[in-house]
């Protein structure tokens, strides 16, 4: 009997164990990648002290010089889950401690390296836990090119630089979204608002495509919000990443209010994304810096989930 592992789509077959990925991939033109199945390194951001880097030992691949803590991933492990694996046996990193914000993605076809980029939640003091660190430091992001730097991460910097300020944040008009699909939402309109967040609570673990969102990196694990008006501010509340604000009256002036006091609170205008259909909200929100997106580039994106399950 076999089973489709979820994260991979690789077929596996009941109660066989899983094949170590720690071995070298060799590519046509001979060059040797480590990682049966890819790699997967966590780029670690405390607003305070900056990013967290690891002095290679010098016998190492690439000795001497400074990366992120990353390695090998197993056979059905995400780049996630393997990133943070690898950062909490590298350099003693708790991985609650961690708050997944996008990944960055180099794909060369026979093999792949996923960056993780993570919010620090909670300070910690990293520890050389295995034998490939020299030293654990945490490092300004103005000081990062001074080093001497792993030649896959100088290759890498410059685009994730560009990342780390980012803070998206997906706005949503839930009447507007909500109502673009014709599935019965009017008999029930705290079940559909619900069926919209349990939605977004899906895309927002497996990440919003930033080519979409006009970012750089591969996926980002956005912070969304939605703004419920009129019956459907009865949607029963639950401690889900989804933010939900209601509507006393307007729900349009309640959205333009969200974004701008998003911006107030520091939130780049560009960051914020507004998803709706409806045109001359639209025009106010995009009058305030905010991208807009219609109801069925959300949909697509979530049907997208289903189909990739």
């Amino acid at each position: 009997m076999s089973e489709i592992d979820p994260k991979t789509g690789a077929i596996r077959r009941a109660n066989e164990p899983s094949l170590t990925g720690d071995t070298w991939v060799t590519a046509p033109t001979g060059e040797r990648y480590w990682g049966r199945f890819g790699a997967a390194g966590l780029l670690a951001i405390d607003p305070q002290r900056g990013v967290l880097l690891q002095h290679r030992i010098p016998w190492s691949h690439f000795g001497g010089t400074w990366g992120i803590p990353g390695g090998a991933l197993q056979q059905f492990e995400s780049a996630v889950d393997g990133a943070l694996r690898e950062s909490e046996e590298e350099a003693d990193s708790p991985p609650d401690a961690l708050a997944p914000r996008a990944t960055s993605v180099l794909d060369l076809g026979f093999w792949s390296y996923t960056t993780v980029i993570a919010d620090v939640t909670t300070p910690f003091e990293p520890y050389i836990s295995d034998f490939e660190s020299q030293a654990l430091e945490w490092v300004p992001i103005e000081k990062v090119d001074e080093l001497t730097l792993h030649p896959g991460f100088a290759d890498s910097w410059p685009a994730l630089r560009d990342v780390v300020p980012r803070h998206p944040l997906l706005i949503v008009d839930a009447a507007n979204v909500v109502g673009a699909r014709p599935d019965g939402w009017w008999k029930d309109r705290p079940a559909a608002a619900g069926r919209l967040r349990e939605g977004l609570s899906s895309l927002r673990a497996m990440g919003v495509d930033a080519t979409a969102l006009g970012l750089g990196g591969t996926r980002w694990f956005a912070d969304m919000t939605m703004v419920l008006e009129g019956e459907a501010r009865s949607l029963e509340a639950d401690d889900g990443p989804i933010a939900v604000v209601e509507a006393a009256r307007d729900g349009d002036g309640e959205l333009v209010a969200e974004v701008s006091r998003q911006i107030a609170a520091g939130r780049a205008a560009a960051d914020v994304t507004v998803v709706t259909s409806d045109r001359e909200l639209a025009d106010r929100v995009g009058a305030l810096g905010a991208t807009v997106q219609g109801a069925g580039w959300l949909w697509a994106q979530v049907d997208a989930l289903g189909e990739s399950a």
